[in-house]
């Protein structure tokens, strides 16, 4: 399997996953030409592309949603309520092509020679959800826009040989920054964002002696710094009760403009 992030961050996101005959991505929320500029560095087009998954029906996840349904010929996948969600914000109602296929929680999907699994995420989103993605015996998991986590999400992302997971801001930061206060509210709230503090916390939960890579991913651009978000999550995982230190995977902060290192397995 082939896995990286084309953009990541508040401002934008699209995640690719890929085997050797089947290519997906989740999220569309950048332009469709930095997407393909993303995927010509993977030696892709979107012409290559099977399928894309929408986790939820914010802009920074759909804004190239439009122009490539225009131009070319890719099934979306999404919850029911992402799809209305997604209908709703369009003005021209020109998003009402028969392409969306509805998913559902915990519910496989087969694409090409990869399953997908979505699964539940906290956000305050119509029906939001992350995925799981199998090939060939691995699996990886994709998980941003998570105010909270539980057992269930710890369950879900369990055994994972890569994943993306959110890391949105310092706590401190957005604290004393200049947000106002219900957005601030909002983001600190169990159905906004996942602070740094929390991702390394979920984290450590997920470590495994076969982990082959972990992406930080959906950056605040205000309320956080590569640095500092690579920073905390691994003294966590450092002061965690795990057996693991951070110099036993390869943890990389997911870049907002650029595609991120491939992993490959």
């Amino acid at each position: 399997m082939r896995f990286t992030t084309i953009a990541s961050g508040s401002s934008g996101n699209c995640t690719y996953v890929g085997s050797d005959n089947t290519h997906i991505l989740i999220d569309a929320g950048i332009s469709k030409k930095r997407i393909e500029e993303g995927l010509k560095t993977l030696d892709l087009g979107l012409s290559d592309i099977d399928a894309i998954f929408v986790t939820h029906e914010h802009s920074d996840h759909i804004a190239a949603l439009h122009t490539i349904l225009k131009k070319f010929d890719i099934p979306i996948y999404a919850t029911n309520g992402t799809i209305q969600g997604i209908r709703s914000s369009d003005k021209k109602c020109e998003m009402t092509d028969s392409r969306f296929i509805e998913v559902s929680v915990d519910k496989e999907v087969a694409v090409g020679d990869m399953i997908l699994n979505p699964m539940k995420i906290s956000h305050d989103a119509l029906e939001p959800c992350g995925y799981r993605v199998f090939c060939n015996g691995r699996k990886i998991g994709v998980a941003t826009d998570l105010g909270c986590y539980t057992d269930y999400t710890v369950d879900c992302l369990k055994d994972c040989d890569a994943l993306l997971l959110e890391a949105n801001h310092d706590v401190r930061m957005l604290q004393t920054g200049p947000y106002p206060y219900q957005l601030k509210r909002r983001i600190l709230g169990d159905t906004g964002h996942l602070s740094n503090d929390k991702s390394g916390e979920l984290l450590c939960k997920l470590l495994h002696d076969n982990m082959k890579g972990i992406f930080l991913g959906h950056l605040s651009k205000e309320n956080n710094l590569p640095e500092l978000a690579y920073e905390t999550v691994r003294v966590e995982i450092e002061m965690g009760d795990n057996p693991y230190s951070a110099s036993d995977f390869p943890l990389m902060v997911a870049s907002r403009s650029e595609v991120s290192p491939l992993l490959e397995f």
